[in-house]
């Protein structure tokens, strides 16, 4: 099934001409449960990754852990709509030592799904995104890797890697992503309204214009940064949102250009503030307003993925090299 955005519940340029400069286009994944293949573009499924290729693991210290969760049990539980229980790590298995330990695969992405996915380096055209079970240090850090690969030379492998490399325990429920197959569409937004983004002028008219709205209608009214700039969830390209840390230049290690925004994946595909994006095919049409979404935590969160405190994670690119290795920024 295809997913379709709304038309925003006002002409964001008509209210503010200057925006038409700024305009820019970001295709949504919307992640939905599902059974995704190897050979699919999908959040949580299986990886498409030759069984002689070695799986990329994490040798940093990791924090120690005494307990956790199966991922079986985990995918059992929410089956079940149920919780799954913890377990003791075992004595030989608990991170903390020097053992390297396997990276999960989070998604991956070919280019011949998801429009405006550029590709990678040496016109590499399938991106994998992985991520460390575990946390490192006293601030509870992540690791995450980006690999690109051909997907016609992936392709013509004899063997694949069914089942990958995994801990045997994971320290929180929302480290296993539920397989999720895709839907991409190519949607329009709008800049982050804050100093550093936009002029100053056009952010004092947005923000007199988010008061008037509240005035008129309440604490639920329409604001811009919700309804009417960049869509919440899984995402490529497009604009980055600094909901958390403010904007941030986003310069590479390597030869200080400034990086291009990748993906962003998200925590949540809606929230209070952003049920005008929610697709029509996640409506039901004889309701209006929030009322009217359907499918409860499976749409507002099906990947049931969470990155920091329900941040989104930008993942960004060098375009001047995409050989350079990319930043990992959560906001």
């Amino acid at each position: 099934m295809t997913r379709t955005t709304p038309a925003r519940p006002i002409s964001v340029e008509t209210v503010f001409p200057e925006l038409t400069a700024y305009r820019g286009r970001v295709t949504r994944l919307h992640p939905r449960p599902g059974l995704p293949g190897a050979r699919d573009s999908h959040v949580g499924g299986p990886m498409l990754w030759p069984y002689d290729e070695p799986w990329p693991v994490c040798h940093e210290q990791h924090q120690r852990e005494t307990e956790g969760y199966a991922p079986d049990e985990i995918l059992t539980a929410r089956a079940s709509g149920g919780w799954p229980p913890s377990r003791p790590w075992p004595a030989d298995a608990a991170p903390g030592t020097d053992a390297p330990v396997p990276f999960g695969g989070l998604a991956q992405l070919f280019c011949r799904d998801v429009p405006g996915l550029p590709p990678g380096p040496d016109g590499a055209d399938l991106a994998q995104i992985f991520r460390c079970p575990f946390v490192h240090g006293l601030h509870h850090e992540r690791r995450y890797h980006l690999r690109w690969r051909k997907a016609e030379v992936a392709e013509r492998a004899g063997r694949f890697l069914d089942p990958p490399p995994r801990v045997p325990l994971l320290r929180s429920e929302h480290e296993l992503p539920e397989p999720c197959v895709l839907h991409p569409e190519e949607v329009d937004t709008y800049p982050w309204a804050e100093d550093g983004v936009l002029p100053g002028p056009l952010i004092a008219r947005i923000d007199a214009w988010d008061d008037a709205q509240i005035s008129e209608h309440g604490p639920h009214a329409l604001n811009y940064q919700g309804a009417l700039s960049i869509p919440p969830g899984w995402r490529v390209g497009g604009l980055p949102s600094w909901a958390s840390t403010g904007p941030m230049a986003i310069d590479c290690a390597s030869c200080a250009t400034p990086m291009r925004l990748l993906l962003t994946a998200g925590g949540e595909e809606t929230d209070v503030d952003s049920h005008s994006w929610v697709p029509l095919e996640d409506r039901d049409p004889s309701w209006r307003g929030n009322a009217a979404v359907q499918g409860g935590p499976f749409l507002a969160q099906p990947t049931r993925l969470r990155f920091g405190r329900d941040r989104d994670l930008h993942v960004f690119v060098c375009p001047a090299d995409q050989g350079h290795t990319p930043r990992w920024i959560l906001s």
